[in-house]
């Protein structure tokens, strides 16, 4: 049995609201990364005018982990071009593999997302299931460095 206080009237409304339920678990997720990954809540920003800035940054950073996360869920075949710019995969490739990525690779979604969430602490033993949105946060920050690095280092 599920409850709310919106009108169900019809089938189609029952549906429609399982529906909006079954999205829940995807705000959830959403708002761990932003106050579990971001840390909002131990922000020491005293004034809305801080604040706002700050929690709108983190929403976006939470957004494209979670977007990660999802097309991962849904098209891990795709090209990993998709959630990674050329320079971000060049440096996740080094970083994780000790060597360039080769010119004419292109690794998938899937691998792309695994690298990420190595070097986040993901084991990615044979039986371990697709990795977490902890483990993918942990790693991004860590890519966001290495990138910028990389990014650098190729302008000398």
């Amino acid at each position: 049995m599920l409850l709310t206080n919106v009108s169900v009237k019809t089938y189609e409304d029952a549906i429609e609201r399982l529906n909006w339920y079954k999205r829940r678990w995807d705000i959830e997720v959403y708002h761990k990364v932003i106050k579990s990954g971001c840390k909002v809540e131990d922000c020491r920003l005293q004034s809305a005018d801080r604040l706002i800035p700050y929690i709108t940054l983190c929403s976006i950073i939470a957004w494209r982990l979670f977007w990660i996360t999802k097309i991962n869920r849904v098209s891990p075949d795709a090209p990993g071009t998709i959630i990674l710019e050329e320079y971000e995969l060049e440096a996740l490739y080094v970083k994780t593999h000790r060597k360039k990525l080769p010119e004419d690779s292109v690794p998938t979604v899937r691998e792309v997302v695994r690298w990420i969430a190595q070097l986040g602490g993901f084991l990615g033993r044979k039986g371990d299931k697709e990795p977490g949105i902890t483990a993918i946060w942990r790693g991004w920050k860590e890519l966001e460095t290495i990138s910028q690095m990389w990014l650098i280092m190729k302008s000398l």
